[in-house]
């Protein structure tokens, strides 16, 4: 039988989540551009060379938007505020950015959600791009400018605020990997923006602090990692994934330290003097969040440069992304995080979710295998809070479908299908599946 709220905690908070870009349209409101409209202009970097220009128009469909969300019957909405838009050139006010949020969260107030804000989900402005982005330690402290400025306007009515969503793609997929913006491959500007991204975190919950904020978070995202083999060398692969993945980010943030092992690599490279920064990196948080996809299974690669080690294909089904489906990994993680780090700090399964190829027949869209999904990884949620970890609430991704970043909207992550010729809304199965799970009546 399927879970239903009453099977969590009385105040367990259960909502879906969006980003900015990808659903909001970054044609509209006084926005300036990001990096990602640069990116995705540029050949090869995207599905079809798609960007965030229009999106889901949220700008303008929000009201129905969040309707869906209170139909779904969902306790809150995880949104973003993005930087292009309040400050289009990094460092300026735009009026018509900050009243768009205004109106957003009075909105989500007037239906009874709660709204749970995430300061930086990618859209860095193109004029600090121009000037190295997160490779130049400055951006770091414009981000907490930024950051004062939003709260200012609308951190009276939000239930909680993230700094920055998944700093690992933000540098290491983006600036040593190269597949999301800016696309750089480079080891140097990597580990910069692996340590200023974490600096860019703390100075931003300093300056919030400062203004009596008590409800500020980070989301992390996490991966079941295991070795392909049980030979040395590719559980050394494993763990230097895990390393680079897992540890370097919430061990900085809890324990004031980054893991040896991906110093080892990423030393020769990292910022002068960075460890001065470690005790405004690792400064108090109110609650976690945790966002958690997949396995990975890593073997050694003798012939790559460092961190030596590729990855190979799980024998479980895969997702649209060609992500493994794995639940026991969420427990895993949430489990991991009570035991290893966080202790009894709360959490909050800030994204999880599974793209598949979703079309409308007769008019409804079957999708038997996110509705497993979901309520899979709803039970590795309360497994994992049975075992002892603090887990307050579960947010899916996403709400929409929406632009799907380098797989431009080629991927379908959402409850509510998007046509994105006519912008047209059409809840899911696994939408009316969550709705009847959540109803107070279940």
């Amino acid at each position: 039988m399927a879970l239903s709220r009453f099977d969590f905690p009385a105040g367990f908070v259960f909502g879906a989540a969006t980003a900015a870009y990808q659903i909001e349209g970054a044609q509209f409101g006084g926005a300036g551009p990001c990096h990602w409209d640069s990116f995705a202009a540029t050949p090869g970097n995207v599905v079809r060379a798609e960007d965030g220009a229009r999106a889901c128009d949220h700008y303008h469909h929000w009201p129905a938007d969040l309707d869906l969300l209170r139909a779904a019957n969902m306790d809150a909405y995880r949104f973003s505020t993005s930087w292009a838009r309040v400050m289009p050139d990094g460092v300026t006010v735009n009026p018509e950015g900050l009243d768009f949020y205004d109106r957003l969260v009075d909105g989500m107030l007037q239906r009874g959600l709660k709204p749970f804000q995430t300061l930086y989900h990618w859209e860095l402005p193109s004029a600090l791009a121009d000037r190295g982005g997160w490779a130049n330690r400055d951006t770091c402290f414009y981000f907490a400018d930024f950051a004062e400025t939003i709260t200012r306007r609308i951190g009276d009515r939000v239930a909680s605020i993230a700094t920055i969503n998944e700093p690992w793609c933000v540098a290491w997929l983006s600036h040593f990997l190269g597949c999301h913006a800016p696309g750089h491959r480079d080891i140097r500007a990597a580990a910069r923006a692996m340590h200023h991204i974490l600096l860019a975190h703390g100075a931003a919950t300093q300056r919030l602090r400062g203004m009596g904020q008590d409800n500020l978070g980070i989301v992390l995202n996490f991966e079941a990692v295991e070795a392909a083999s049980d030979t040395p060398a590719d559980q050394a692969a494993a763990d230097r994934q895990d390393g680079i993945f897992n540890q370097w980010f919430i061990q900085a943030i809890s324990q004031g330290s980054y893991p040896a092992h991906v110093l080892q690599g990423l030393g020769p490279h990292m910022p002068a003097d960075w460890q001065d920064d470690m005790a405004l990196i690792s400064q108090k948080l109110d609650w976690l969040g945790v966002n958690y996809y997949t396995r990975n299974i890593v073997e050694h690669a003798p012939a790559s440069a460092w961190p030596h080690l590729r990855s190979v294909a799980g024998p479980r089904p895969k997702t649209q992304m060609g992500w493994e489906i794995y639940p026991e990994g969420l427990r895993a993680t949430l489990t991991r995080l009570h035991r290893d780090y966080i202790g009894d700090l709360p959490i909050y399964v800030t994204e999880n979710g599974m793209a598949n190829a979703d079309e409308i027949a007769a008019g409804e869209i079957p999708d038997a295998v996110r509705e497993a999904f979901l309520f899979a990884h709803l039970q590795a949620t309360k497994d994992a809070m049975a075992k002892g970890a603090q887990v307050k609430g579960f947010f899916y991704w996403s709400l929409l479908d929406n632009y799907e970043w380098a797989e431009g909207y080629e991927k379908r992550f959402g409850l509510v299908h998007v046509d994105f010729e006519t912008l047209a809304r059409t809840p899911k199965a696994s939408y009316h599946a969550f709705a009847r799970a959540l109803a107070s009546n279940a």
